[in-house]
C-alpha cells in the first residue's frame, strides 16, 4: 500500500475561461502516452474535440461545463487529472472538485494575466491550503513582461512565487524555456502533437546555450536568470506543500512549450495523497480499511444508456470491486460490482483502487454528493458545501404530458450538482438557483435532449437562499409558520428561507434573533 500511495498524484487544473486549461490537460495526456494526438478545444475544421470536453454542448460552445476525470501513467507514477470548468457560471462544480484533489495547477494567460475567476479559485484553494503550481501559458503570443506577471500573481493572489522555468523570448521571438529546476534547455518546434526532449546543460553559463539560441538571447537569458535568483528565495518543497509558495512555469500548451518540464517537476514535488478529516477524526491514506467520498455525480455519460455514475475519491485503504461497503448516510451496506477508471468519456473496468484514485461507481440512485463510504466506520468526510445561488428562476413545464420525465430529469441534474432546486411549501412551485446564466441553458438543453422534457424560466425576485435552523424547535416552527410563503426545501429536505431583498433579510434576522441563517448548506 505504501508503494501505491507514493506513486499517486491527484490534482485539479483550474483557470479563468480561455486561459488554455483544457489544452494543457490534453498535452499532459499526450506526454503521458494516454492519447496519441491532442484534440482542438475549439475547432470548426476537424471533428476531433478535446477528450475532456465530450458533451455536445461543450463541443458547440468550445468551453468546459463539467469536470472531467482522467488517469494515466507517467514514469511509474499514476497521475489523476481533474479538468474543471473555467467558466464562472460553473464555479460550484469546480469548488466541489477541489475537495477531491491533493494539489492544483493554475493556468494563467500571459497576455491577460490574473483575471477575476482566477482570484476566486485561489480563495477556494486557500480555504484548504491546497498546494498550487502556476503555469503561465500562451508565451507564443506577444504577452506581458514575465516579471510583471509574477508581481501581479503575488499581489492579486496573495501568495509568494518562485519561477522554476524561464521563457526565452516571447511571441515571434519565443525560442523555448530554460528549466531552473533541472538546469536544462528546452527548444521545441511549434508542433501541436510532437514531443521533443530537452538539452541537458551544466548550468546557465554553459556555452552550448549560445550555439543553440544565439548570443543576444543567451546574454538576455543569463541576465534574467541572475535577477530571478537574486530576487526570489530558493525553492522550498515544504513551503509549496503547505500552500505558502507557488512554483511558476512558463510555456505554450498548444505548441508543447514547457509542458514536459512542468510534468517532470510536478511528479517530484507534488504531494502524494494527504490525510482527510471526517466529522469524527483525521483519516490517513495508509490505514488498512477503505474509505472514500462522492464529490460528483453524472447522469447519462453515455446517452444510449440511462446510466448514472458517482465519482468517488479513495481516501484510505484499498477499494475492491464486488465488495460491500457501508453507506454512512443511509446506514446500510451496498455492494459495488461495477467500478470504472476514467479517460474522460472512455472507461475501463477496474478491480482495485488506492488512495488518491478516482473511481466511477454505477449507481441506481443511492448515492449523493458528499456521501461517505467506509468498511463499517461511522463518520462523514467534511468540506463539500452547497453555496447560496445568485440567480433564481421558476421552472415552467411546457408539456404537461412530460411531467414525469421533467421530475426525473430535474432530480438527476440536481443530484449531479448542476444547480440547486428549491421546492416551495405553498403552491408546489419549483425554483432553480444557479451561480450564472449559462447553467439555465445547460439545464434546458439537457432536459430536452436527455429526458424529452421542455421547460421555460420565470425570473424570481430573490436576493438570497438561507438555510435555517435553531436550538429552539418551537422558535423554528413559529418562524416557518409566519414565513410559510417564503419557505422552501432543498433537494435534501432542509428548510430554506427565500429572502427577496437584502434589507428585508436584515429585518427578518433582527425580528428572529434565535434563528440561525446560513449561506451554505454545510453548517
Amino acid at each position: 500500500m505504501k508503494q501505491e500511495i507514493e506513486k499517486r498524484r491527484t490534482f485539479g487544473i483550474i483557470s479563468h475561461p480561455d486561459a488554455g486549461k483544457t489544452t494543457l490537460t490534453e498535452k499532459l495526456l499526450l506526454f503521458g502516452g494516454a492519447i496519441q494526438s491532442a484534440g482542438a478545444v475549439k475547432s470548426n475544421k476537424i471533428d476531433m474535440h478535446a477528450r475532456s470536453d465530450w458533451m455536445d454542448i461543450e463541443k458547440q460552445r468550445g468551453i468546459s461545463v463539467a469536470t472531467s476525470v482522467m488517469g494515466f501513467r507517467y514514469k511509474d507514477f499514476k497521475i489523476n487529472i481533474l479538468d474543471t470548468p473555467g467558466h464562472q457560471d460553473f464555479a460550484e462544480d469546480t469548488y466541489r472538485t477541489l475537495t477531491a484533489v491533493d494539489s492544483v495547477i493554475m493556468v494563467i494567460d500571459s497576455v491577460k494575466g490574473v483575471e477575476a475567476q482566477t482570484e476566486k479559485l485561489m480563495e477556494v484553494c486557500r480555504m484548504r491550503n491546497t498546494p498550487v503550481i502556476c503555469f503561465i501559458n500562451k508565451l507564443d503570443r506577444e504577452g506581458r513582461d514575465p516579471f510583471d506577471l509574477l508581481d501581479e500573481i503575488e499581489d492579486k493572489l496573495s501568495i509568494n512565487v518562485r519561477p522554476l522555468s524561464w521563457p526565452i523570448g516571447m511571441g515571434k521571438s519565443f525560442k523555448g524555456v530554460y528549466s531552473l529546476f533541472e538546469s536544462s534547455l528546452h527548444l521545441f518546434e511549434a508542433s501541436r502533437n510532437k514531443v521533443m526532449e530537452g538539452i541537458k546543460v551544466d548550468d546557465i553559463t554553459d556555452p552550448q546555450i549560445e550555439s543553440r539560441i544565439g548570443e543576444n538571447a543567451a546574454t538576455e537569458l543569463r541576465e534574467e536568470v541572475e535577477l530571478v535568483e537574486g530576487v526570489y528565495d530558493p525553492f522550498e518543497v515544504n513551503s509549496y506543500r503547505e500552500g505558502q509558495l507557488a512554483p511558476v512555469f512558463f510555456g505554450s500548451a498548444v505548441n508543447n512549450f514547457g509542458v514536459k518540464e512542468l510534468l517532470d517537476c510536478f511528479i517530484q514535488i507534488a504531494p502524494q495523497p494527504i490525510p482527510r478529516a471526517t466529522d469524527k477524526r483525521l483519516v490517513k491514506p495508509d490505514e488498512k480499511d477503505f474509505s472514500g467520498f462522492v464529490f460528483k455525480i453524472h447522469a447519462n455519460m453515455d446517452p444510449r444508456h440511462r446510466n448514472r455514475i458517482a465519482f468517488v475519491r479513495v481516501c484510505s485503504g484499498k477499494f475492491e470491486r464486488g465488495s460491500n461497503y457501508y453507506h454512512v448516510r443511509q446506514e446500510k451496506s451496498l455492494r459495488f460490482s461495477n467500478a470504472t477508471a476514467f479517460m474522460a468519456q472512455e472507461r475501463e473496468t477496474i478491480d482495485e483502487a488506492w488512495p488518491g484514485d478516482i473511481v466511477g461507481i454505477y449507481d441506481t440512485g443511492n448515492l449523493k454528493i458528499g456521501d461517505t463510504l467506509t468498511e463499517g466506520e461511522d463518520g462523514t468526510f467534511k468540506g463539500i458545501p452547497s453555496f447560496s445561488p445568485e440567480i433564481f428562476r421558476e421552472v415552467i413545464n411546457k408539456d404537461a404530458m412530460k411531467t414525469k420525465q421533467l421530475e426525473k430529469g430535474l432530480q438527476h441534474l440536481m443530484e449531479e450538482g448542476v444547480a440547486q432546486l428549491f421546492s416551495y411549501e405553498i403552491g408546489n412551485r419549483k425554483v432553480i438557483g444557479t451561480v450564472g446564466q449559462l447553467q439555465f441553458e445547460v439545464i434546458q438543453y439537457r432536459l430536452k435532449n436527455e429526458y424529452g422534457a421542455s421547460v421555460d424560466w420565470r425570473n424570481q425576485p430573490i436576493y438570497k437562499a438561507c438555510w435555517v435552523d435553531s436550538e429552539d424547535q418551537k422558535e423554528l416552527d413559529a418562524f416557518v409558520k409566519s414565513k410559510l410563503r417564503h419557505m422552501a426545501k432543498d433537494k435534501d429536505g432542509k428548510m430554506v428561507f427565500m429572502a427577496e431583498s437584502k434589507a428585508w433579510l436584515g429585518m427578518v434576522q433582527d425580528n428572529f434573533p434565535r434563528i440561525n441563517f446560513h449561506y451554505t448548506s454545510e453548517y
